[in-house]
This record gives C-alpha cells, structure tokens and sequence, in this order.
C-alpha cells in the first residue's frame, strides 16, 4: 500500500534531507530539486497544498502566522511539520529519521489538514 503522507521540504532544510527520506521509505521532494526556491512563504504553502504535501520547514513563526491566515480565510494546506533548532540543518540524516519517526506516530491514523505539528 502506497504512503498518502507526502512532504515537500522548504529552502532551509538541505536537499540532502530529501534524499535521505526517500531511502527511508518516505515521499519526500526539496524545493530545491523542483526549481521553487526564492519564492515566499504563502507561494510555497499554497503550492505545497496543490500537491497535496506537509510542507516541512525551520521557519516556525513565519508559517505558524501563515496558517492562522490561511485557517481565516479557509485556504487549506495538508499541514505544517516545523524542524527544531536541536536539529542540525548540516546533519541531514537526523533530520531525515526525524521525519520518518513523525511518520510512524501517525501510521494508523493521519493528521488532519490544516495542522501544525514539531518534528
């Protein structure tokens, strides 16, 4: 049975996240690997839910805010996964488990759109 989880991971977080998570069994694409770097928050989110995948970023402020708005608006996204700082952007492996123990905690049961959530 196929993953309905999917993710997209935003410019903070180093492609080789992505990589990584793919040979864990996650599907998962960097805005790097697609060509959507440089674009702001709301265009990542909003393309994010297009695809119908959690996008996955450090920028918690930024996208808390962003989901707020969206929330009021009835804008919906598939959700927001936030990576601490106590994971180290130059160690893409422990980002990379990281996502794939998330993924675990909800093998039964999916989270609902529209959520954010920490790593």
């Amino acid at each position: 049975m196929p993953d309905t989880l999917r993710f997209l991971l935003d410019e903070d977080l180093s492609p080789e996240v992505a990589a990584i998570a793919r040979g864990l069994g996650l599907e998962v694409l960097s805005v790097h690997e697609i060509g959507r770097t440089g674009y702001d928050d709301e265009a990542q989110l909003t393309f994010s839910a297009s695809q119908g995948r959690i996008f996955v970023t450090r920028n918690r402020d930024d996208f808390i805010a962003l989901t707020k708005t969206f929330y009021s608006t009835n804008q919906p996204h598939y959700g927001v996964l936030l990576v601490p700082r106590s994971l180290p952007n130059q160690q893409g492996e422990k980002i990379a488990h990281a996502l794939k123990r998330w993924r675990e905690r909800y093998r039964e049961t999916e989270p609902g759109p529209g959520f954010v959530d920490f790593l």
